[in-house]
């Protein structure tokens, strides 16, 4: 039996969003990297968070292997929780591909 129009249901399907599928180019990783230093610099967990977001669209298990880290513990210093060392934010960001500038504030 067909609703009236007064009485349709619109059903909203979501799916789930994942930053790391629209970082494909070096280039995008980047300006990714870049727009979160430049737009949140005291944010370190949201930094660390943008470094796992480009490691993972790059293949996590790649980059934990350049970085000479396991696969496990760069998902861990990576996280929302994570507490990566500046010594692994360094060999993160040259399995990357991506170099830190500094610059005067």
């Amino acid at each position: 039996m067909p609703k009236s129009s007064k009485n349709a249901v619109t059903v909203t399907k979501t799916v789930a969003y994942d930053i790391a599928d629209q970082l494909r180019t070096p280039e995008e990783r980047a300006a990714y990297l870049d727009a979160w230093l430049t737009e949140a610099p005291d944010d370190v967990a949201g930094i660390a968070r943008a470094l796992g977001d480009i490691a993972r669209a790059k293949g996590m298990a790649q980059v934990a292997k350049e970085a000479g880290l396991s696969r496990e513990s760069l998902y861990k210093a990576l996280s929302e929780n994570g507490n990566p060392s500046f010594a692994t934010i360094l060999k993160v960001t040259k399995a990357l591909g991506v170099r830190l500038h500094a610059g005067m504030a």
